[in-house]
């Protein structure tokens, strides 16, 4: 149901925007239809040498390189330009630094991070966002509830900005019972439209309205958008149950924006070419991988000129195939996200496992374990950080849970813990490799 707010809101930011010449409008309009109908071989080839050429010209860091072959350009991590951050940052705008956005990243799976990026580069940041939102039904105004760790001074917003945007700040540092019950009433007291969650936040909040038989027919809530890891399916389904429509999978970062999301419940990541160039490369080295493997998601951000980001290799891994239509217009799909490295395990036979398989065993094992990490020490070692009580957790059958997907010849390790903290992101990670050598 369409709110007074939502109106108001909507009505003023496209208003203002079509003073200033409606580019906002245009951005968005572009960007929805190039996500959906595929960009042209032709403009992935012009903005890729645009954004080399510039990057050449403008920055220290690529002056030397000989030719605009995105090949010759060297694949860049978050510690890459932490080094590098004076040399990378554009000569059009060492000046000018006051004038930049700030884009940042917790850190909480890597090194922390802060992206500056100009003005052109902002407007399409928020309209990529838009974009995806709108292909899922979202109206601009709407009122979003954001579920996050909100740290004072680090992330948490101004009360301008939340009124402005009409978006309210959902603390998941804690989501026990009695936190999940404050966050129930405050979703409807406020009458939140959309929930914009991390994955891990969505498995509790859907057992909390079960355990309880919480009455959402009260809620306002007609989209809920997941972010982060995975969602799994049983979660998925359960919220498609629960609230009659499907929750939005998505794939992103704060570097760069939104790179994937799905579209209407297609049950893959259509990505969004017209932002951004997108390689898979092998797990080892800088070379492709081959169709259908494995492999570190890398891009290409082709609109921050300020501090252009070439072949940055996000620390994700996926599997992604690209297409070319009967109008000569190519698509790209995720078709499975495994997360970070980092948090890519294993099984006994060496093959990767989704993060989905861990949330999946915890939804079997939510009326035993509170909270569980599984860590990765050896080929086939492992180590379960169990929060819950001893006296009431059957071990065996936790460990044969995670073994139909680890493998029988898994030897698996059990540590109880008073607590698995939420990372600065707001994610509680499910699963750690700390293999040395992988």
């Amino acid at each position: 149901m369409k709110q007074a707010g939502e109106i108001i809101r909507r009505m003023a930011f496209w208003g203002l925007d079509m003073v200033k010449g409606g580019r906002q409008k245009k951005i968005k309009m572009v960007n929805k239809r190039e996500i959906v109908e595929g960009i042209t071989e032709d403009y992935a080839k012009r903005r890729t040498r645009a954004i080399l050429a510039y990057a050449r010209e403008q920055c220290a860091f690529y002056k030397d390189i000989p030719s605009l072959s995105l090949q010759d350009f060297p694949v860049m991590t978050k510690m890459d330009y932490n080094a590098k951050r004076d040399q990378i940052l554009s000569d059009e705008y060492q000046e000018k630094k006051d004038t930049l956005y700030k884009l940042k990243t917790s850190g909480s799976t890597g090194a922390p991070f802060t992206v500056l990026c100009d003005r052109e580069k902002m407007i399409r940041y928020n309209m990529n966002y838009i974009s995806f939102m709108e292909l899922n039904g979202f109206r601009m105004g709407m009122k979003r509830g954001e579920f996050r760790v909100w740290i004072e001074g680090k992330n948490k917003i101004t009360k301008w900005k939340s009124l402005k945007n009409n978006l309210l700040m959902i603390d998941i540092s804690n989501m026990g019972d009695e936190a999940l019950q404050g966050i129930c009433r405050r979703i409807q007291k406020e009458r939140i439209q959309v929930l914009v969650c991390y994955s891990s936040a969505l498995g509790p909040l859907l057992n909390y309205i079960r355990k309880y038989n919480v009455d959402i027919r009260k809620w306002d809530v007609e989209m809920i958008f997941a972010m982060g890891e995975g969602l799994p399916q049983t979660v998925w389904e359960g919220l498609t149950e629960t609230f009659g429509f499907s929750p939005v999978r998505s794939y992103g970062n704060n570097e760069n924006g939104f790179l994937a999301c799905e579209i209407q419940g297609e049950g893959w990541y259509t990505a969004d070419l017209y932002n951004f160039y997108i390689e898979i490369l092998k797990m080892d080295s800088d070379e492709p991988a081959d169709s259908g493997e494995l492999g570190r998601v890398v891009i290409t951000d082709y609109y921050n000129r300020a501090f252009p980001m070439i072949r940055y290799d996000t620390g994700d891994t996926a599997l992604y195939e690209e297409i070319c239509d009967g109008r000569g217009r190519i698509h790209g799909y995720f078709n499975e996200i495994y997360g970070r490295r980092g948090s890519l395990l294993y099984n006994c036979d060496g093959e990767p496992l989704s993060m989905h398989c861990f949330l999946n065993v915890l939804i079997d094992l939510e009326d035993v374990v509170h909270q569980a990490k599984c860590i990765q020490w050896e080929k086939t070692r492992y180590e379960l950080l169990l929060n819950a009580d001893p006296e009431k957790v059957d071990e065996q059958m936790v460990i044969n849970a995670y073994k139909q997907y680890l493998g029988d010849a898994a030897r698996i390790d059990v540590t109880y813990v008073d607590e698995i903290p939420v990372e600065a992101s707001g994610k509680r990670m499910v699963c750690e490799n700390r293999m040395v050598n992988q």
